[in-house]
């Protein structure tokens, strides 16, 4: 008995202790030690009210005991244990009920920091922010929301330290990461800054774009920092350069002089930035300010109509800008982020002046040189206003177009730039419509060229297509190109072949804007079958093959005007890509029309043609080919062709084999139960080389996939 009361007193004590434990941690200030401490009562409560359902069960009540003896030790611990469990429980239940309330109104008072953010006010924001985590103090979006106004206000200690206690909350919070990055390079520890950004790839693979732009600008921060060191250390060796550099800016901030005055110095200044040195003090003595925030240069770029004078000092700005910017990644940030010159930029570009609209595009060309450049370019610049201007080089003969349209290329072929464009295509739409509407004779058509590429690369995007092809407007012009074109194919064959490749893309969406539009795509794509140019042959039955499934009307125009033999033609001698379009065209055909499958038995009475796609491994070739077959055969007699040829055994491979396109089997199966029907030897065939059970197993996977 002394045991098991010994037994029972340790357990108590053991219980007191463990509560008392949980006790202090539910009043830790680490969040993280008050988390689990709660976790562990929440888990201990449930054991206790188990616990009491059992003893209830087992309990019974003597009513004719007057005076019961004294409760024993081992009861009273019990009892003593029992009550401080419900106090504890109680206790537990209006700490959440706190909690809760609490993060209401945390919630409400980070909604009005965010507001306050907005608005750039940031001393309020941080108030918010505080007075959110006095209510719930392991709240991580407070910490890092806090950071990021500590940023802004230039207090990167405390941002760091925010960051510090989201991750106390949040292991694996990106955002506090980020920050934590910010404030880092902002405090010039590079390496530390880039740790922090590797973190995030670790715990978000998918964040890499974003990763790799910060790590680049923690590098280019870094090589800034050294340059800038160099050059000071220059400076105040005397190198000649250096100083008449710095002498030079002092003298063109002097403020209200003429134009010329400053269109002197700057050409003098110009010719000093040969090297880095000299290019990095222009940046660190301010140089960008003297000259963008000079008002009578100011006044120079603003006047639409300029005379002469101010030709001459926007001409000298733009070849200092390149000067300054050549080679120099930090001062193409300074310069591309500066107020205003998102606007600026692209109406420099699309001057009246001539001599400003090419000093304008050698600047922009430079810039977009690197990757870093053109995402300065495509962050920073009015995209609407820089493509308008670029589209409108079109308008020269000299390479000058050819160098708008190759920056425009570059530009266009970095994602920011694509993600831009599904935004805002309905606004672009108009300019691209004004490309397909220039009359090929008096555009230089190499540019032109560069420019429909450009909008074919586009369109291979399912949303952007959708947009185009949906726009009754943009197909007109479309059409209206190719009219023009067909008048001259030997001037304009490489137009014609850029634009149908942007065709073929655009006749992936469906439905057409019309069926009369389809038609008439059709129909100029047949007259093009003419010609004796092989790539235009190609990319003409490739638009073809997708128009054709949209109406039996096209079809039946098609076949009237010769398609089917085209197609047999281009099966004896077309490579590939062509054959891909042929036998797919010849499917939809014979699926469509009696008269097709009857053509294509005439000129192909043993179905050598066929058979021979039947041979080859490419399953596009494969799938259409059978399925054609399967069309042919329902011919009467032209089953029979076949019987001295290993077809059932072919089709069988296909329907039993593992292609990864379905519509191989499913094709090749559909091909032996016509050619079965169509002549009865051929079923004896099957069964001998166990064709039902093969068949039978095909369809069984064919449903499950």
């Amino acid at each position: 008995m002394a045991e098991e009361q010994e037994k029972d007193l340790q357990k108590f004590l053991k219980n007191v202790d463990e509560i008392t434990n949980l006790i202090q941690g539910m009043n830790s200030n680490d969040p993280v030690v008050r988390q689990k401490a709660v976790q562990e009562t929440e888990k201990r409560l449930l054991l206790t009210e188990k616990d009491q359902d059992e003893d209830e069960c087992r309990t019974t009540l003597n009513k004719t005991m007057i005076s019961p003896p004294e409760a024993s030790t081992k009861d009273k611990d019990e009892i003593n244990s029992e009550a401080f469990l419900v106090s504890l429980e109680k206790d537990a239940k209006e700490r959440a009920r706190r909690r809760q309330e609490n993060k209401v109104f945390a919630d409400a008072l980070k909604e009005k920091g965010n507001e306050a953010f907005a608005k750039g006010d940031y001393e309020t924001a941080v108030l918010c922010y505080s007075e959110g985590l006095k209510k719930l103090k392991d709240m991580k979006v407070l910490y890092t929301n806090r950071a990021q106004a500590y940023i802004k206000l230039g207090d990167y200690q405390k941002a760091l330290v925010d960051c510090e206690w989201a991750l106390k909350c949040d292991e694996k919070c990106p955002k506090a990461y980020f920050h934590m990055g910010k404030a880092n390079l902002a405090l010039k520890n590079y390496s530390t800054s880039r740790e922090c950004y590797q973190k995030i790839l670790e715990i978000d693979p998918k964040l890499r774009t974003q990763v790799k732009d910060c790590l680049n600008q923690v590098d280019l921060q870094e090589k800034a920092e050294l340059q800038e060191k160099e050059a000071h250390k220059l400076l105040n060796s005397g190198k000649n350069t250096a100083v008449t550099t710095k002498n030079l800016l002092e003298t063109l901030s002097k403020p209200d002089q003429i134009p010329l005055f400053y269109a002197g110095g700057i050409e003098i200044l110009t010719e000093m930035m040969t090297e880095c040195t000299e290019r990095t003090l222009f940046r660190t003595h301010s140089g960008f300010s003297i000259i963008g925030d000079n008002e009578v240069i100011r006044r120079c770029f603003s006047t639409a109509g300029k005379d002469a004078v101010e030709e001459t000092v926007c001409v000298s700005v733009l070849k200092l800008w390149q000067a300054v910017c050549s080679g120099n990644e930090e001062n193409q940030r300074l310069l591309v982020t500066r107020p205003n010159m998102g606007e600026l930029l692209p109406s420099l570009l699309d001057s009246r002046v001539m001599a400003i609209r090419q000093q304008s595009l050698a600047l922009l060309l430079q810039i977009g040189q690197t990757e870093n450049g053109r995402s300065l370019i495509l962050s920073h610049l009015d995209l609407t206003r820089l493509l308008e201007a670029l589209v409108s080089f079109l308008d020269f003969p000299d390479k000058k177009t050819s160098t708008a349209m190759g920056l425009l290329t570059d530009l266009a072929l970095e994602e920011r730039f694509q993600v831009w464009l599904q935004a805002n295509l309905p606004g672009v739409l108009p300019t691209f419509i004004g490309v397909l509407k220039r009359d090929p004779k008096i555009t230089n058509p190499s540019a032109l060229c560069q420019c429909i590429a450009i909008m074919g690369n586009l369109s291979a995007d399912a949303t952007t297509r959708r947009q185009m092809a949906d726009c009754e407007e943009f197909g007109d012009a479309c059409l209206g190109l190719m009219a023009k074109c067909e008048k001259d194919m030997d001037l304009f064959r490489e137009v014609m072949y850029t634009f149908l490749g942007l065709l073929m893309n655009l006749c992936l969406h469906s439905p057409f804007v019309s069926e009369a539009w389809a038609m008439e795509v059709s129909r100029r794509c047949m007259a093009l079958l003419n010609s004796q140019d092989g790539g235009i042959l190609t990319r003409a039955a490739g638009v073809l093959s997708r128009t054709l499934p949209s109406s039996l009307k096209i079809v039946e125009e098609a076949l009237r005007a010769g398609v089917v033999r085209k197609m047999m033609k281009f099966l004896k001698t077309g490579g590939q890509t062509a054959s891909h379009y042929a036998i797919k065209t010849l499917a939809i055909c014979t699926n469509s029309c009696h008269e097709a499958r009857e053509e294509v038995i005439r000129l192909d009475k043993k179905f050598t043609i066929l058979m021979t796609l039947l041979s080859s491994e490419d399953e596009i070739l494969v799938g259409n080919a059978a399925l054609c077959l399967g069309n042919c055969v329902e011919v009467p007699n032209a089953a029979s062709s076949l019987l001295k040829t290993e077809i059932v055994k072919v089709l069988l491979k296909h329907a039993g084999g593992d292609a990864q396109k379905t519509a191989v089997q499913l094709n090749a199966g559909i091909a032996l139960g016509k050619l079965c029907t169509a002549e009865p030897r051929f079923a004896a065939q099957l069964g001998e080389l166990h064709g039902i059970e093969i068949l039978s197993s095909t369809v069984k996977h064919i449903k499950d996939s």
